[in-house]
Formats: C-alpha cells, sequence, structure tokens
C-alpha cells in the first residue's frame, strides 16, 4: 500500500488535515508538518566461489518466502553501503567479507508489513574469507551455490533481484 493511503493522521499532531503534497510528501495543515517518503538504501552481493559458481540464498521470511535471493539487506543509519553488505553477510551467512566492489544499483518497491517502501539497492561484488562454513540465520533460510549457466533469474523473488541477476549473468 501506498504510504498517502497508509498515514491519514499527521505522525506530529495527530490531525486528520495529513493531505497529500505530492507524489512523495504528505503535508500537515495543522501544525505545518511535511512527512517525505524518501529511497531507502539497500545492498545485495554477488559471491562466486573458486568453481564459478554463484552463491544464492533461499528466502526464510516474507516478502517473497522460499524464493531465490542474494545475500543483504538495508543500511543502517551511520553506515555505508559497504559497511552494510558486510554487516548483512555476517548476520545472514556467518562469513567475513574481505573485499566489496560496487557494481550497479536498481530502484526496487519492497512490500513490509502492508507498506509499500521505495527502494535503491546497490550490488556487490564480494569475496569471502572462507566459502566452506557458511551458516544461514536471520531471514536467509538456506544457502547453496549454483553454477553460472543453470541460474535462473525467474527464480528469484524480488524485482530489483531478478533484475540484477540477469544483469550479472548478460555482463
Amino acid at each position: 500500500m501506498h504510504f498517502s493511503a497508509l498515514f491519514t493522521h499527521c505522525p506530529v499532531c495527530g490531525s486528520e488535515k495529513f493531505s497529500q503534497n505530492n507524489i512523495k510528501s504528505k503535508h500537515c495543515e495543522s501544525c505545518g508538518f511535511v512527512f517525505y517518503m524518501n529511497a531507502s538504501a539497500s545492498v545485495a552481493a554477488f559471491i562466486e566461489n573458486n568453481s564459478g559458481e554463484l552463491l544464492v540464498c533461499l528466502r526464510g521470511k516474507e516478502p517473497e518466502k522460499g524464493t531465490f535471493d542474494l545475500p543483504g539487506g538495508f543500511v543502517d543509519d551511520d553506515e555505508t553501503a559497504e559497511d552494510a553488505v558486510s554487516r548483512e553477510i555476517a548476520e545472514e551467512l556467518h562469513a567475513k567479507v574481505i573485499k566489496s566492489d560496487y557494481l550497479f544499483s536498481l530502484p526496487n518497491l519492497y512490500e513490509y508489513s502492508g507498506l509499500t517502501v521505495p527502494t535503491l539497492d546497490m550490488f556487490f561484488g564480494c569475496k569471502l574469507e572462507d566459502m566452506t562454513n557458511l551458516h544461514p540465520s536471520d531471514d536467509v533460510a538456506d544457502c547453496f551455490f549454483v553454477p553460472l549457466n543453470e541460474l535462473n533469474p525467474e527464480l528469484f523473488g524480488l524485482k530489483s533481484i531478478k533484475k540484477a541477476v540477469s544483469m550479472y549473468l548478460n555482463k
């Protein structure tokens, strides 16, 4: 659901006079507060092993539970995208990133708790210290390596991840 339909009252004063200001903001006629729904930053990692296989995760939670994904997640406050991709891989796979290279970014819409959150997804090529002992956790149900020539982007649930995998395969 678009934020303008979900947020009907001003979060500052509670007024019902909280109206659409433009496509990404609402304005309170009572107290003057303006709320902007800007894109949230997120990261995802392409990790290949020495056999040229890509690390693929299985989503353990909604949205798109049960579909393929790349390791990653949202960037926290006061965190760089590089720090975020390292932290997310540590949380989701119990692995240490020793190198990350920015590849490209894509816009996305992420459905969470009934709210459509616009995101800017930044993709990195990452090298791990050790890929022999990966332990899926957090919102990753499983992880495994898939040969690049056997990857099907349609098995990835999130729109931007699906497109990113297609781009990665066609590089």
